[in-house]
């Protein structure tokens, strides 16, 4: 079952339908588009609401795209995991370096 909530975008009144317990879900995902389209324009080079929300279309997919692969694979979470494994490896890297 669904239900419909009224959400603010750039100013602008949507009514939207939403699955029942999936409603902070949208309220995260309107706030996220609403910054993303506040911030090109902002940057000025971009006049036009219809613009500016294909931008923003385009820079959420390249980040989808950019941080994941298909069966649900995080680069993002994974090359964090990479940082945090090289850290402890140098570090015990430069303590042995110590016992010589």
């Amino acid at each position: 079952m669904s239900r419909s909530l009224d959400v603010n975008i750039m100013g602008r009144e949507f009514r939207v339908a939403c699955p029942e317990g999936e409603e902070q879900a949208l309220l995260d995902a309107v706030a996220y588009l609403d910054r993303k389209m506040n911030d090109i324009r902002e940057g000025g080079k971009i006049v036009g609401v219809e613009k500016i929300a294909i931008m923003a279309a385009l820079n959420i997919s390249h980040e989808l795209l950019s941080a994941r692969l298909p069966g649900g694979f995080d680069i993002g979470e994974f090359k964090r995991r990479m940082g945090s494994m090289q850290a402890q490896i140098e570090q015990a890297m430069s303590d042995q370096d110590k016992l010589f």
